[in-house]
This record gives C-alpha cells, structure tokens and sequence, in this order.
C-alpha cells in the first residue's frame, strides 16, 4: 500500500506540473499500480482511452529486481509502462474518422498528384514528381491521354490528394508548376523551390490544412 501511495503521489505531481486540467477515476488503476490515462474524443465525441503512463511495483517485484540505494540497502525500482498512442489500429480509426478521408499534408498517403495540361508536357510532370519523391514527399502523376486535364484534376481531387499541381509550357520554362488544393482553391504559378520550401513547412509543423501561401 506505501509504494501504491508513494506512486500515485509522484502520477499526482506530475500532473500537476503539467498544468492542465485532470480529474481522479478511484478504482481505474491496474492491478499492478496506478497510472495515467489521455482520453481523447472522436468526432462523434464519443470518448477513447489510448495514451497511457502507468508506474508498476508488481512486476519486479515478481521478478526480484532490485538495486543497492544510496543508503546501501537493496530496493525493488518502479517499471514505467508508456505507450503514446495506445492501440494504434483505435488511433487510426479514430483519426480516420476524425478527417474524413481529408488527411492533413503532414499524415496524408496521397500529397501531391502533378498533371500535364497536354502529353507533349508529360516529361517534365515526370521530373516535377521525381524531385518531389527525392524530397521525401509522397508524389504521383497522372499521364493517362484518354482523360481530359480538368477530368485529372477532379480525379485528383476525389481520391483527395492534398495538392495538385498542373504544368504545361509556361510551367516548363519557368521551371514552376501551377498549384491547387483538392478544395478547388487555386494558388497559382509558383516555382519548384519555393513549393517545396512551403510543403517542407507544412510537414514539419504538422498543420491542420492545406494553407500554403
């Protein structure tokens, strides 16, 4: 029972250190300690248990861990469980749903589709996407000669690529590209480098939507 209270008052520490809102569920911990539980909502609002920190004196003492203390003495530590996200196949579902299918930049399968506005353009699409994949960003293109540029674009932004981006001879002597969302809204010419600069920005700081300009 002392190291049970010993380890919820350093959980309760913590916490409070932490600085934002929390709350007790008497009778929630494990059966080997306390712990902290991030309940997150869905877009529901239903509620999800996943990240947990949970501190365990049950297990080595099972297995008769011990250290010598500052005092000479042998003592059994604290093992801490930790796990970010809890399930991660319950985070993906819940995130799934959260979006919608409209991933962010940053957590999307699908971010960029570039699109020739005519075959005789299809060689510098090709360079366009390959540049993009050596950025490590997730890049496709559409070369299909059946379909219409504006048929591509809407394919695009059905299977929601978060960018799309259009070349044709101005794009190719200028060595830019045409930029649009999968919401339709349209960004305009801007050179290859200076996209790449705003997609890396929008990868690292992880923002919620595609606002590039």
């Amino acid at each position: 029972i002392a190291v049970w209270d010993q380890a919820r008052k350093q959980l309760e520490e913590s916490l409070n250190a932490f600085g934002n809102p929390w709350t007790k569920n008497p009778g929630d911990g494990a059966f080997y300690g306390p712990k902290i539980d991030i309940t997150i909502k869905d877009a529901l609002k239903r509620p999800h248990q996943c990240g947990t920190i949970q501190l365990d004196f049950h297990l080595p003492m099972r297995f008769n861990l011990n250290y010598i203390g500052e005092d000479g003495e042998k003592k059994h530590p604290v093992m801490i469980h930790r796990a970010i996200l809890g399930s991660v196949e319950r985070m993906m579902a819940i995130l799934t749903e959260s979006y919608g299918g409209k991933w962010p930049f940053w957590l999307s399968p699908r971010q960029i589709m570039v699109i020739p506005v005519a075959p005789q353009f299809d060689g510098y699409a090709v360079q366009v996407k390959e540049k993009l994949c050596s950025q490590n960003f997730l890049c496709d293109y559409d070369l299909d000669a059946g379909d219409t540029m504006n048929k591509k674009i809407r394919n695009a932004q059905l299977a929601q690529y978060n960018f799309i981006l259009v070349v044709g001879e101005k794009e190719q002597t200028n060595n830019t590209v045409n930029v649009r969302t999968r919401d339709n809204v349209v960004h305009g010419e801007l050179a290859l480098d200076d996209i790449i600069k705003k997609f890396d920005n929008l990868k690292m700081n992880r923002t919620a939507d595609n606002a590039v300009l």
